[in-house]
């Protein structure tokens, strides 16, 4: 990716109006894929004049619902956008054209395309065009906002994310395999959230066995991911609240042949049954990336989130600790064997913050990216 340097003092007006570039950009959290989130702002002498984001994938993007909005007022004005404006046909013209033809005098770009076969096109298009352009405002937080994306395009997989909750000495479940709730109302609300921003969410036939989930995000108004259950046998309840599909859609990864009389059961119910020559994480995650997913959320059990994590399909963890105790030699943990033997084997995240959610706290890092 090629750097392009801040070649202007940034202010601090500047960053706020980055910020609301992102503010705007994630009114559309889970509805983009395989787009970015973005937003754009257009100013002229200090004040707001026109604003947009991008809804979905196949609309105009939001350089041109912000140039709508600001109309001719844009001539001569300056516009603020998270992401670098494309400059290749798509589903839709490349933004960078609409921003000459509008006459803006200068653009405000959060950071680069991450694509490197379009990586700073549309900025050089812009300052052929006698655009002055500003490169690099808030970018890490404009990464952040699209580490899904950025990892799509780079990696050519979905980002994998780790999620689950945990007693104090590290447990997920009881003994007896009871495990509603370990955590607080505020840390469930919150996994709600992040499900709607997730493209899909997987567990595997443990995780319906055990604790029947339904996987949404418990909001009308928010989006559902797709829910997906890995279970290379079938042997699946029929009255899993997963089967429900009228608000969101379930996919049954399996194993070719496995429980042909289920397969056919689920699919008059609606849910999506496919078959893969091997059921590993690894290959889930490539089959989704050929159906465009750019975020996954795990929420199984210990065994698949090991299997998970040494298939490196996992970037980012999640973890929800309760100020409980449980104990039980036998009650289950987040992360099952990873065949460490000694604590200088330990995988040592990255990146690591935490905060506090009622009496819980959530702690977000990341893995190490395998070469």
């Amino acid at each position: 990716m090629e750097n392009f340097p801040v070649d202007a003092p940034v202010t601090p007006f500047d960053r706020t109006m980055m910020q609301r570039c992102i503010e705007l950009a994630r009114k559309a959290l889970g509805r983009t894929t395989p787009n970015p989130l973005v937003g754009a702002v257009i100013v002229r002498d200090g004040k707001i004049i026109g604003e947009g984001f991008h809804p979905a994938a196949g609309q105009p993007h939001a350089e041109v619902f912000a140039l709508r909005d600001a109309g001719e007022q844009a001539r001569g004005a300056t516009i603020y956008v998270n992401l670098e404006p494309c400059n290749h046909y798509g589903r839709t013209p490349p933004c960078s054209e609409a921003l000459v033809k509008a006459g803006v005098a200068k653009v405000v770009v959060g950071m680069v395309d991450p694509y490197p076969k379009v990586s700073g096109g549309g900025i050089d298009r812009l300052r052929a065009a006698g655009i002055e352009v500003v490169v690099g405002v808030e970018e890490a937080a404009c990464r952040q906002l699209n580490e899904a994306f950025i990892h799509r395009i780079l990696y050519q997989r979905p980002l994998g994310i780790l999620k689950y909750a945990m007693t104090l000495d590290g447990k997920i479940a009881a003994s007896s395999g009871h495990s509603k709730w370990v955590t607080s109302q505020e840390s469930r609300n919150y996994v709600h959230q992040l499900r709607s921003a997730c493209d899909a969410v997987i567990v595997g036939s443990n995780t319906v066995l055990a604790d029947n989930p339904y996987l949404t995000s418990h909001n009308p108004k928010l989006p559902n991911p797709l829910r997906v259950v890995m279970s290379r046998h079938l042997n699946l309840p029929m009255n899993a609240n997963l089967w429900q599909t009228s608000q969101a859609s379930t996919l049954v990864l399996t194993e070719a042949g496995a429980n042909p009389d289920l397969q056919q059961w689920l699919k008059k119910k609606g849910v999506e049954v496919v078959e893969l020559q091997l059921l590993t994480p690894g290959q889930v995650m490539a089959y989704l990336y050929e159906r465009q997913l750019s975020s996954v959320l795990w929420e199984c059990g210990g065994t698949l989130a090991a299997s998970a994590i040494n298939d490196g399909t996992v970037q980012k963890v999640l973890a929800f600790i309760a100020p409980k105790i449980i104990g039980g030699k036998s009650a289950p943990s987040p992360v099952g064997d990873l065949g460490l033997a000694t604590m200088t084997d330990a995988l040592n995240l990255e990146r690591v913050t935490w905060r506090q959610l009622g009496s819980d706290y959530v702690m977000e890092g990341y893995l190490p990216i395998r070469d």
